[in-house]
């Protein structure tokens, strides 16, 4: 290569270079310019990738915290509470052994025999089967114990974690407390745990009862709370946070007397397990106010539990439509003397009635002879009401039936009831609604009507609810007064039928004689229907009736109305009025004890939460005989419940949060197996009548809810 080409050659390599040089530096330029450009973007329009970066700023430095709001109680009549708020918590176990903790250490359940006796001494659940969920499924990722494992409260769940036992995982939970049980609970209602379609947290939302009609006034408001925080999550001291307060709930009370309500559901479980009725209805109300002060029914549920929630979900006090049978003749009395067409001294042959081509029959087909109206009414004869109706004439029948406002949606702070029906065309129609077949009612409906035969004519509407109350009590958003809704019959016509009623309890004829209580003079009318098949047939069988007792007292001047139902019982050789008697006379009696100013019987102690030698030392005390369920180091549940009547049970039992074990039964009772069974959620199997002389689980030995009991009677 001579010497022009090598002078060639470098001048081309030269201009290569330069020409590499000025891409590069364009190239450089560029990505200056667009890294310029990048930051300008974000400095003057704040914004990246189509993010927000002062929001997201914020979101990283600012932190929003939601302020629960408390849901309100509910009250019974001297501010105890039957339904607030509780923090409790469900818990589950990883068995997988995959999982570790960020120090490499276990999270999974690693002794499994220690785990399952720890449980069996803090939760309702044996060790036996506390191991048994443990090891019944071994490849599974976590196991839960059922209701054994949720609601824990706080306390209970400190006592498992002390132990540090690893794998035990702990949820908290929303949940609401009732602290009664079972106890006016369709009345009460029920609040459970479901999402908030805005903010997407949980909150509870009452789903029937007072919970569900007054859930606007129960539910509060939450609360937000905005602060700034550092790169490592602390709260910057120089920064005011923003705050807006939660808002709790406002409070609800309810006119349920305790004492009250806490024997008439006893009474009633002891008819619920005696004749096994289809359904059981009573209410006591103040003739004077129209306060309900008891109501129950069965089926029933625990609304902390859930159980017996799946047998019955209506309210059966307002929402059941039925035909009510001779209850009704109270308002047909009352339509014929008000309407001036009432001669009791009359005499009518009884037995039976044709109108047309059909018949009216009494309950005895043979009858009584000629005897008078009064009589008539005092035997509950179909045939004197079919007289007393053709003599009024339908339309004033019906007229009356209007004004007790029987057919009429009186609600009053319970779950929407149906306004009813009767069958009113044809002549054998009208005579039939005159001793309550053909016409359908709520119980609630009736009650109202009794009201104003109680209170000289005046009717009231029945009110479940006192009044609405601020969170903290102190003052009063609505008053639930006194309200009459009619006057359908006058004072001296109310008077007379009282007169009337007051017969069938006390006249030799009169057929209910089991409602006397000593000391009061009671005016009662029993019922009994035929039930309807919903085809416009009735239903046949010894079983096949819907029984029922109005009654108030003092007859003269009546404080307290009670009306109990009892549909379809397996009453076998016993009479229905003494099986309604269990119920009405009891709760009537201490109704009245109480309003005539007599003191209170002693109530049994709240005993929840205390060591068992502390509870039982006690009652000891008290003089009241007890008896330990379980060998834990704290009561959880007693029966009778706190308040309840010291007579009420031979003997408190109490369970206590360790596993459970059997007690020596022998010499109980029926009634005390039964409240038993309640108790501690298991299946007993009766051999016998009497007291017990043998049982299958013997005494001290360990069992759960899942076990059954054979007892023998004798």
């Amino acid at each position: 290569m001579n010497e022009r080409q090598k002078i060639q050659q470098s001048d081309k390599a030269a201009k290569s270079r330069r020409n590499f040089g000025r891409i590069l530096l364009l190239f450089v330029v560029i990505v200056f310019g667009l890294i310029i450009v990048s930051f300008a973007q974000k400095a003057i329009f704040k914004t990246a990738n189509h993010v927000n970066l002062s929001r997201q700023t914020q979101h990283l430095y600012n932190k929003t915290s939601i302020i629960k709001a408390r849901r309100g109680s509910i009250y019974d009549d001297k501010q105890q509470p039957l339904a607030e708020d509780t923090n409790t918590y469900s818990m589950y176990a990883v068995l997988d052994r995959s999982q570790v903790t960020d120090r490499k250490r276990p999270a999974y359940v690693q002794d499994k025999r220690k785990t399952a006796r720890v449980l069996s001494q803090n939760l309702p659940i044996s060790e036996q089967r506390a191991y048994q969920v443990l090891t019944e499924h071994p490849r599974a990722f976590q196991v839960e114990f059922g209701n054994a494992g949720n609601n824990i409260p706080l306390a209970v769940k400190q006592k498992i974690e002390s132990h540090r036992l690893p794998g035990l995982m702990f949820i908290p939970q929303q949940a609401r407390l009732y602290p009664n049980g079972v106890f006016a609970s369709h009345v009460v209602g029920l609040a459970s745990s479901t999402t908030d379609p805005k903010t997407k947290q949980p909150m509870l939302v009452g789903q029937m009862g007072i919970e569900k009609n007054f859930n606007a006034e129960l539910t509060g408001r939450n609360g937000l709370k905005k602060s700034q925080h550092d790169n490592y999550g602390y709260q910057i001291p120089s920064e005011k946070g923003t705050e807006l307060q939660a808002r709790n709930g406002d409070n609800v009370h309810t006119n349920i007397n305790s004492s009250l309500e806490l024997l008439l559901e006893n009474q009633m479980n002891k008819v619920d397990a005696e004749v096994h009725p289809k359904v059981l209805n009573a209410m006591l109300m103040d003739a004077k106010t129209g306060k309900i002060v008891a109501a129950a029914q069965r089926p029933s549920f625990n609304p902390t539990t859930g159980t017996g929630l799946d047998n019955v979900w209506r309210d059966t006090l307002t929402q059941d439509l039925y035909e009510p049978g001779s209850t009704m003749k109270i308002f047909t009395m009352a339509a014929s003397i008000d309407s001036g067409n009432y001669r009791g001294s009359d005499l009518y042959q009884s037995g039976i009635y044709k109108i047309g081509n059909q018949i009216v029959p009494d309950w005895n087909r043979n009858g009584w002879g000629d005897i008078s109206y009064d009589k008539g009414f005092a035997l509950s004869s179909n045939v004197a009401m079919a007289h007393l109706e053709e003599n009024m004439g339908p339309k004033t029948w019906n007229n009356y039936i209007q004004r007790f406002q029987l057919l009429k949606n009186n609600a009053s702070n319970f779950d929407q009831q149906p306004t009813g029906s009767m069958q009113f065309q044809q002549p054998i129609e009208q005579a039939n609604t005159a001793f309550g077949q053909g016409i359908s009612v709520t119980a609630l409906q009736m009650l109202q009507g009794f009201s104003a035969i109680a209170n000289d004519g005046e009717m009231l509407k029945p009110q479940m609810i006192n009044r609405v109350t601020t969170a903290d009590n102190q003052h009063t958003v609505k008053n639930y007064g006194k309200t009459v809704v009619g006057h359908p019959i006058s004072a001296k016509t109310a008077a007379a039928v009282r007169k009337h009623m007051e017969d069938v309890v006390y006249k030799p004829y009169g057929i209910g004689q089991d409602f006397q209580i000593p000391g009061y003079r009671v005016a009662a009318k029993t019922g009994t229907a035929q039930i309807s098949d919903g085809s416009g047939q009735y239903e046949n069988g010894a079983d096949s009736y819907l029984y029922s007792v109005a009654g108030m007292a003092p007859a003269k001047h009546p404080r307290y109305v009670m009306y109990v139902t009892m549909k379809q019982p397996q009453l076998a050789t016993q009479p229905a009025t003494k099986v309604l008697a269990e119920i009405f006379n009891p709760v009537m009696q201490q109704a009245l004890s109480v309003s005539k100013g007599r003191p209170e019987q002693v109530r049994i102690p709240n005993l929840v939460g205390k060591s068992p030698m502390d509870a039982q030392q006690l009652l000891n005390q008290k003089q009241m005989a007890s008896v330990v369920i379980g060998t834990g180091h704290a009561i959880t549940k007693q029966s009778p419940a706190a308040a309840a009547p010291k007579d009420l049970a031979s003997r408190i039992i109490l369970m206590t949060d360790g596993p459970m074990t059997m007690p020596d039964l022998n010499g109980w009772s029926r009634d005390d197996l039964n409240d038993l069974a309640r108790l501690v959620n298991i299946k007993i199997n009766f051999t016998g009548d009497g007291h017990v002389s043998d049982q299958s689980i013997k005494p001290g030995q360990q069992f759960d809810e899942k076990s059954t009991l054979d007892v023998s009677l004798k």
